[in-house]
């Protein structure tokens, strides 16, 4: 995790970033059920590097942790001016770490490191001003955990991107939790045309999801229905905390 744009802040700022920071980092573990006190973590100012084993939770890292850490710093934002928003990128990658003298050792390291410093997540931030968080997964936790069908997310709520920083260079998945992709987004974060694992199809990938057509009843044209219907409406109350993961909420009429 890297918060955006720290150097340019404030001395006070700065602090206050490395006071709340931990503090969301470890509230979105809580709620994603994990402890990030049994992780071996390498703090650097507005920089965590974070080692916990592999131990079956993988998906839960990818999928309910990043989603509480959106939530996180959204709420965390939504006190604060623009000017005062903490945004994050963030990486996952997964290898074989060494405890050194002064932190950790292996090639892992040093490829989060370079994914973390990838031109498409300031990317992807700068194009999506809304944003909080910008994600990378490696090309291995990407198709061991999503394309494997792990996590409640699929290959499309990802686009893949080519990363080339210093003497490394990857194939790694970009995802900017909560955002949708504008027409222009793909040629700020470096898109390239890529080949959809799940469907074979080549397409250009757009940031955070694709523009989707739906039929309009005029003649069978293929657009966007702005058109709202309400004459049958349902509504569902519910109270208290409800777990809804991995759960579809649809809106609309019984008339379609």
């Amino acid at each position: 995790m890297d918060a955006q744009a720290y150097g340019r802040e404030s001395d006070r700022r700065q602090s206050e970033i490395q006071h709340d920071l931990p503090r969301l980092l470890d509230r979105a573990a809580r709620g994603a059920g994990m402890d990030r006190a049994e992780w071996q973590i390498q703090r650097k100012g507005d920089e965590q590097l974070a080692v916990r084993p592999l131990d079956g939770t993988e998906p839960r890292l990818v999928d309910d942790y990043v989603r509480h850490l959106a939530a996180e710093l959204r709420r965390y934002n939504a006190q604060r001016v623009p000017e005062a928003r903490m945004r994050l990128r963030a990486v996952i990658h997964q290898g074989l770490v060494e405890l050194a003298e002064n932190g950790f050792a292996g090639s892992a390291v040093v490829a989060t490191a370079r994914l973390l410093n990838a031109h498409q997540l300031y990317g992807a931030l700068a194009a999506h001003s809304g944003a909080d968080l910008a994600l990378l997964l490696s090309d291995d936790v990407f198709r061991s955990v999503v394309a494997g069908g792990h996590t409640t997310l699929t290959t499309d709520d990802f686009t893949r991107v080519t990363v080339q920083v210093k003497e490394y260079e990857a194939t790694a998945w970009l995802r900017v939790p909560g955002a949708g992709a504008s027409p222009a987004a793909s040629s700020e974060y470096d898109v390239e045309e890529t080949r959809r694992p799940a469907t074979g199809e080549v397409s250009r990938e757009k940031a955070a999801g694709r523009e989707s057509a739906v039929e309009t009843e005029a003649g069978g044209a293929r657009g966007i229905s702005h058109e709202y219907r309400s004459g049958n409406v349902n509504v569902t109350h519910m109270y208290g905390s409800v777990d809804a993961r991995g759960a579809v909420f649809g809106f609309g009429s019984a008339g379609g």
